[in-house]
């Protein structure tokens, strides 16, 4: 096990469910409605719950393994502890699974800016979505590196604000909608009756994506209270939350918003759809609570993923520089994480660097599932349920790609290339730690 030296404990089990809340809902479920919408129409909710329940099998063996390591490394620490004699491949995940959460924060920042922009004559001017989007990160980079406890606080208020704001929003709609519940029902069944199980499916892997965030729990280990129990009661009641919000923002959308403005509108859906039912008040409701959820994604995501990129860093993988810590804050890794955001929003294509990042949490979920049948005597696990998650990762794996491939496959051969250049970067740190430990 690793030795931590004695740290303040701030964190309770209410700010560890907002950290893992915070990370899973940003704007990614207002993009997944859309898409989800024009494949399987009023099935959505079920479709949503299942991606809810692979969420929760990959949770499984983040749980044991954190529980087992105690490693605020996460991810990457499980992956090379398991594995311990390859630098490549604990280089690569490393790189990997970093670049999937700067990813997933310039995405937040971004969806950030425009909806606060979006009432106002600055909408359409992408440079100030730009600069406001990077202010946003600035922002939080300041509150991470100001104090923990803080953080934690006002993720704490950010993360239960939006919840509620979302929540009475979607149920206002489903009250106030067009449709009542006996023609949501007929069209659920002529849904049923055009949709197959595997178009269902191949929405239950897409919708996966909108859970990413509950592993970031464990990289708080070092400043958690106890975590024996903390841990796997953070990660699966904030997957539950996630599911019960995201079901009912879709019911609520569903319900007051025809099918066509769904898809025409993607994330701007349910603004639009409050405007129209509750007039000016619910636009603004519907802007509060996804700037709400946007910040609280950066702030968790900045909190988690800092602490992880500072552990690649003190093991060899990324500049020395990184893993240095101030009142054991990781404030380079803190202000590196935000730098290279900042950057991937300037340059734009922040579509294909999110796909980027779905795909990249779907496969180290399954290298996790994987590295804990493996330990899953020392981890004290059910052969059945890591076998479970095995299967369902893999196949919602192979869903996603297939869904990809052929929906975006410019996207796809790009996502590739980019896999290709980390992957060398990966590889020239791999090199040098190889020769380090030759010369010693």
């Amino acid at each position: 096990m690793t030795q931590h030296r004695k740290r303040n404990k701030n964190l309770g089990l209410a700010e560890l469910i907002a950290i893992a809340l915070g990370g899973m809902v940003g704007g990614g479920i207002f993009t997944i409605l859309g898409i989800s919408v024009s494949m399987i129409g009023n099935l959505t909710p079920i479709a949503i719950i299942i991606g809810g329940l692979i969420a929760s099998l990959a949770a499984y063996s983040y749980v044991k393994l954190g529980l087992y390591y105690r490693d605020e490394g996460a991810t990457y620490s499980f992956y090379k502890r398991t594995y311990p004699n390859s630098h490549f491949s604990a280089s690569a995940i490393g790189w990997f699974i970093i670049f999937g959460y700067i990813s997933t924060l310039a995405l937040y920042a971004y969806t950030f800016s425009s909806y606060a922009i979006s009432s106002t004559d600055f909408a359409d001017n992408v440079w100030i979505r730009k600069i406001i989007a990077i202010g946003v990160i600035g922002i939080f980079t300041l509150i991470n590196i100001w104090s923990v406890n803080g953080m934690g606080k006002i993720e704490d208020f950010m993360v239960y604000t939006k919840l509620i704001v979302l929540t009475i929003i979607s149920f206002v709609l489903m009250q106030h909608g067009k449709t009542d519940f006996g023609t949501f029902m007929e069209n659920m069944t002529i849904d049923a009756e055009n949709s197959s199980v595997f178009s269902i499916l191949i929405v239950a892997s897409v919708t996966f994506v909108a859970y990413e965030g509950f592993q970031l729990v464990i990289n708080a280990i070092s400043e958690m209270t106890n975590p024996e129990k903390n841990i796997p009661r953070a990660i699966y009641a904030a997957i539950s939350l996630a599911i019960l919000i995201y079901v009912v923002i879709s019911l609520g959308a569903l319900f007051a918003i025809p099918t066509e403005e769904i898809i025409k509108n993607k994330e701007y859906a349910l603004a639009a759809g409050a405007g129209n039912v509750l007039g000016k008040l619910g636009t603004n409701l519907v802007i509060l609570g996804a700037i709400l959820a946007t910040s609280s994604a950066i702030s968790g995501t900045v909190f988690g993923s800092s602490r992880q990129m500072a552990v690649v860093a003190k093991d060899g993988y990324f500049p020395s520089w990184l893993a240095i810590r101030k009142n054991n804050s990781p404030q380079n890794a803190i202000i590196g994480m935000a730098a290279m955001a900042s950057i991937l929003i300037l340059i734009g294509g922040l579509e294909l660097i999110l796909e980027f990042g779905s795909i990249t949490f779907l496969l180290v979920s399954l290298l996790m599932a994987v590295a804990n049948y493996k330990l899953r005597n020392k981890t004290n696990s059910s052969g059945f349920l890591t076998v479970s998650s095995i299967l369902g990762l893999g196949i919602s794996g192979i869903l996603i790609l297939y869904y990809e491939f052929t929906n975006k496959w410019e996207q796809m051969i790009a996502i590739i290339i980019l896999y290709a250049v980390l992957g060398f970067g990966a590889w020239i740190y791999a090199r040098k730690n190889d020769r380090k430990e030759k010369r010693t």
